[in-house]
């Protein structure tokens, strides 16, 4: 069960989050990004969340419209404003804070 903390802000019932992921294939980097932020949204988004995952070798043509150039790289949607995170997403409160759900 998670603690509630007092920096961290309850999401509002209507507010939904609109996440993608690119990723490198199965690389270890890759596949940490993708289990961390699994864990975080499930903890902390529940059922208001969409999550795409975006493979670049096999998508090359999104990542190069979004403009993405490290990797692995979360690029939050929505709510606005669009934010951006890079790594393996290993800091969950670096996480928390860039996604909008805990204050600085």
């Amino acid at each position: 069960m998670v603690e509630q903390d007092p920096d961290y802000d309850n999401l509002d019932e209507q507010q939904s989050y609109i996440l993608r992921l690119f990723v490198t294939g199965a690389s270890p980097n890759s596949s940490r990004a993708i289990s961390n932020l699994k864990q975080i949204c499930e903890t902390y988004l529940k059922d208001n969340y969409e999550l795409e995952i975006i493979d670049v070798y096999q998508q090359p043509m999104i990542a190069e419209r979004e403009q993405i150039i490290v990797l692995p790289m979360l690029l939050k949607v929505s709510p606005s404003p669009e934010r951006r995170l890079m790594g393996d997403l290993s800091d969950t409160e670096k996480v928390l804070i860039g996604l909008g759900l805990k204050k600085y």
